[in-house]
C-alpha cells in the first residue's frame, strides 16, 4: 500500500488521523514527518504538519493461520447481525482480503459503503490486537469497491470539469475518509486543479479549486492540501 499524506493541526493529531485512516496502530505503522508546522506570527502564516503514513511491510507467506483468523472474525461478526455469508479469505498484496458472498450485500455495504468500512476497522483492530502476526485487512463484497473507486473517479472528472469552466471552486457532496482519499488521487497529476477538504466530521467534503494566477488559492497552492485522502 502506498503512503498517504496527512496533514493536522501538529504531529501527534497527524499520527492519529493516520490510524484512523489505516485502520492500524501507530505501531504498526511507517511515519515520515515532512513539516511539523508553525504557529506563524499572530496567526499569519500558519502552516500545518505535515506526515507521511503507511503500514509496516510484512514478508509474503503463504501462512493459512493469519487467514483462518480474520475469516472467523468477520464471519463471527456477521453471525451477531444476521447477515448470512461466505467469507473467503486470500493474500493480496501483502494484505488479507476478505470477499463476502451474500444476498445482504446492500445491507453490509451501507449508504456510500460506510457499514462495510466500520466493519473492516473493527475486524483490524481485533485482529491486530490479537493476532501475532500484525496484518492490514481489506473487505469486500460483491467487487464494490472497484465499482465504488470507479464512481469517485467519474464524480472527480466531472468536479474537475466544473470548477475548469466556471473558474470557481466546486465542491462535493460529504465524503467519508476513503472516499475522499480516492477524489484526491483522480486529480492529483492535473496540475490545473488544486483539492483540499472542507467542512468537520461527516459533513467534510472535497473542494476542487481551478489554478489561476492572481487569486488567493493559487498563492497558497500546496499549503492545506487534504490530509491524506
Amino acid at each position: 500500500m502506498s503512503a498517504i499524506e496527512v496533514e493536522a493541526k501538529s504531529v501527534d493529531e497527524a499520527i492519529q488521523l493516520a490510524c484512523e485512516r489505516l485502520s492500524l496502530p501507530a505501531d504498526q505503522l511507517n511515519i515520515e514527518v515532512v513539516s511539523h508546522g508553525s504557529a506563524g506570527i499572530f496567526g499569519i502564516g500558519t502552516r500545518k504538519a505535515k506526515i507521511l503514513a503507511s503500514p509496516k511491510r510484512t514478508p509474503q507467506t503463504t501462512d493459512d493461520a493469519p487467514l483462518t483468523e480474520a475469516k472467523a472474525i468477520l464471519e463471527t461478526i456477521l453471525s451477531h447481525i444476521s447477515i448470512p455469508a461466505t467469507v473467503q479469505a486470500s493474500w493480496e498484496d501483502e494484505q488479507i482480503k476478505l470477499n463476502v458472498s451474500t444476498n445482504g450485500s446492500g445491507l453490509l455495504i451501507g449508504k456510500r459503503g460506510q457499514t462495510l468500512q466500520s466493519i473492516q476497522f473493527i475486524v483490524n483492530k481485533i485482529f491486530n490486537r490479537q493476532s501475532p502476526r500484525k496484518a492490514h485487512i481489506i473487505i469486500d463484497t460483491e467487487n464494490y469497491r472497484d465499482r465504488r473507486r470507479q464512481a469517485l473517479t467519474e464524480i472527480a472528472l466531472d468536479l474537475a470539469s466544473r470548477a475548469k469552466k466556471s473558474g470557481k471552486p466546486a465542491i462535493s457532496a460529504p465524503l467519508s475518509a476513503y472516499d475522499r482519499r480516492i477524489i484526491h488521487l483522480a486529480l492529483k497529476e492535473d496540475h490545473e486543479l488544486r483539492t483540499k477538504s472542507k467542512g468537520e466530521g461527516t459533513l467534510r467534503k472535497v473542494m476542487v479549486l481551478p489554478l489561476k494566477k492572481g487569486t488567493d488559492w493559487e498563492k497558497n497552492s500546496g499549503e492545506d492540501l487534504d490530509d491524506g485522502e
